[in-house]
């Protein structure tokens, strides 16, 4: 089938488990209910420690760039379902659906047709991006729920000075809960509007000797709305609904086992996601159209033990990820195409914390990934004609060294330095440089300078079938480069409120462009186009003592383009505001979302306003649950912007929903 490389991730199908959910599903409480952080002082919130900026524990104060936290009590209170909602209320970043996949975009940069290949997204410290398509899963497909999140980091910025690859525009990194904090059987029911349905349960264990076990597994099913779509309206095509289509399922599972400093962890999930858009030039409102994906992931991880100078981390892992669409060609037999890949890969890393000499934080670590299974392949169906089968292999290794000094009493100096090696590329180089300064009590400022890079994926380098929009390989491809430097200042201005302001510059080259190859029906993959982009954000937070929290970002950006089509807004502004009512334990949440005007392949999307409302309970009679959310409150019609596979130009997203579930702890 002629599909264009644009699609990344298409994935297989399978037939319904939702019965089969009754013994697996995803955790709801904590045995205590989770941290809430609006109860803490914003002043003793600069101590809060961080991981992902530096690969060490420190506090935020110090870490090498201005990291955002979410806490499970957040993600408790406002009702998020994603990691997609998560990143809609983070300061920076913004979202685009096609109704199949979400896409990440940050700072003023997000083009039709990127897969979250920019961003390196991490399940407590392990890589999820896939070895094809490099894509961060951030939408319903992300494989955890949000139920077993502890808290999210977001480092924004370059990050491959410490991370390597895809740590373009910066890292976000996703903390488990522990067993502790889970202790106990427990399980819940919710649904909600278009037929939403989930069930979940959970058990978890912690011995008085430190071993701990945690199970958790849910099920979920969508039917979807039926969708209209004006370039579809013809009597031959439903006049322009789609119906049926819009529908999804699938299942996660959760599984991890600790004794001393050991800890093994396996997660898994599957997604199968109808495709009401009639994407890739296919017939409309075919029932046949949908994608699916599945993924595995398993980690071993050793930390040693002791208070000493030396702490020794080593982790093992093993992923797949398979991924597959079905599309209809469209021709008189209407003949079905199966599109996708396959994906295997081990990796190993080994790391040392050192504080042994006064003043310094020193970090440094190996790693290297055997991508020892890239296969990908598009074939129809009945009669069988292949197109594709692709198959391969490929490594990268990493070395880094981290040294954090002490330049007195007030100044911390962060410089770090890293080397990859990639199959088929040549080395490189990702320095980073901060400078952290205390101007006084409550004042603290950063000055950031990195650079990093995104090597060529599989997919970019040989998806290839020959014909009108077809694509050629290039084996050649290079890896694109971003230079950013920052400025941040954090504001105490007083014991419960803070500001934040940074302004940023970014240059991206070598960008890796989807081109039409001249005098060929066909396009391919090459390093073109130079992208600059500044801009400033600003963010404001308080915390009262009665325990409410509110948190409010305004964020401006300027991108001289280059030539590429970019579908990102200049401004966002962002209020998230939550506090207790009621009866003790009950707390309701409201967030406001601006996303600003986009351009779109043909025209612009018009800039928008979304608020959503959230109302949970603590325990009830000693057991029970409730949560009940409205989103898109004022039931706003919006759009985002369509990419090249589709026919419509802006892709209408829902109005109003609701939800309500309830647990029960046993």
């Amino acid at each position: 089938m002629r599909v264009p490389p644009t699609e990344s991730c298409v994935l297989c199908y399978r037939r319904r488990a939702l019965a089969l959910v009754a013994a697996c599903a995803a955790p709801l409480l904590a045995h205590a209910l989770p941290q809430d952080l609006t109860t803490v002082p914003l002043e003793q919130l600069l101590t809060l420690e961080v991981f992902s900026a530096s690969k060490f524990t420190q506090s935020a104060s110090e870490a090498p760039a201005v990291v955002t936290v979410i806490s499970a009590a957040d993600i408790r209170a406002y009702g998020w379902r994603t990691l997609a909602d998560v990143a809609r209320s983070v300061r920076g970043l913004y979202v685009s659906y096609d109704r199949n996949y979400s896409y990440l975009g940050e700072r003023g940069f997000l083009r039709p047709g990127d897969y979250n290949t920019r961003f390196l997204l991490l399940v407590d410290g392990n890589r999820v991006n896939d070895a094809v398509y490099d894509q961060a899963p951030v939408g319903s497909e992300f494989p955890l729920d949000l139920e077993l999140v502890e808290r999210i980091e977001f480092v924004p910025g370059p990050g491959s000075s410490i991370h390597g690859s895809n740590a373009f525009f910066g890292v976000i990194n996703v903390v488990t809960r522990s067993a502790a904090s889970l202790a106990g059987t427990r399980a819940f029911a919710e649904g909600g509007s278009a037929g939403a349905r989930r069930l979940g349960a959970s058990s978890a264990w912690q011995g008085a000797d430190g071993a701990s076990f945690l199970l958790a597994a849910s099920a979920r099913e969508t039917d979807g709305r039926d969708l209209y779509y004006p370039e579809f309206d013809t009597p031959a095509q439903n006049h322009g609904v789609a119906t049926g289509l819009d529908y999804e399922r699938g299942e996660r599972l959760l599984a991890r086992a600790s004794s001393g400093a050991l800890s093994v962890t396996l997660m898994h999930a599957r997604r199968v996601k109808g495709v009401p858009t009639a994407s890739f030039a296919q017939p409309f409102n075919d029932p046949r159209s949908q994608t699916t994906d599945r993924q595995t992931y398993l980690n071993a991880a050793w930390q040693s033990a002791g208070s000493g100078p030396d702490v020794w981390h080593a982790r093992l892992y093993w992923g797949s990820y398979d991924s597959a669409g079905d599309y209809v060609n469209d021709n008189p037999a209407r003949t079905l195409n199966h599109d996708g890949s396959a994906a295997r890969w081990w990796g190993a890393e080994l790391s040392l914390v050192d504080t042994r000499f006064a003043g310094h934080t020193v970090v440094a670590g190996a790693d290297l990934e055997n991508d020892y299974r890239l296969h990908q392949f598009t074939y129809d169906v009945a009669p069988f004609i292949g197109y594709l089968d692709d198959r391969r292999s490929a490594r990268r290794a990493g070395l880094y060294l981290q040294d954090q000094v002490a330049l007195g009493a007030r100044t911390l100096l962060n410089a770090g330095l890293r080397y990859d090696r990639t199959s088929g590329q040549p080395g490189a180089l990702s320095p980073r440089l901060a400078v952290i300064h205390t101007l006084r009590p409550g004042t603290t400022l950063k000055a950031i300078y990195g650079s990093a890079f995104r090597a060529p994926n599989a997919f970019e380098r040989y998806y290839a079938f020959a014909g009108a929009g077809g694509q050629l390989p290039n084996p050649a491809l290079g890896r694109e480069r971003i230079r950013s430097g920052e400025l941040a200042l954090v504001q105490q201005l007083g014991e419960r409120d803070r500001l934040t302001a940074t302004v940023f510059h970014n240059v991206v080259s070598g960008l890796i462009t989807q081109t039409d190859v001249a005098s060929a029906p066909e396009t391919r993959f090459e390093n073109t186009g130079r992208i600059h982009a500044y801009g400033a954000e600003l963010e404001y937070e308080r915390r009262w003592r009665g325990g409410a929290a509110l948190r409010a970002s305004t964020s401006w950006s300027r991108i001289g383009a280059g030539g590429q089509q970019l579908n990102a807004p200049a401004r966002l502004a962002k209020l998230n505001l939550s506090a207790p009512v009621a009866a003790p334990g009950w707390r309701a949440a409201v967030e406001a979302q601006y996303v600003g005007a986009r351009p779109a392949l043909e025209g612009s999307t018009s800039g928008f306003w979304l608020a959503n409302a959230n109302l949970v309970s603590a325990r009830l009679f000693g057991h029970y649950e409730l949560a009940v959310g409205v989103y898109n409150l004022f039931g706003r019609r919006y759009a985002d912007p369509g990419s090249t596979e589709h026919l419509q130009a802006v892709i209408q997203q829902d109005g109003r929903s609701l939800r309500a579930r309830i647990g029960y702890v046993f």
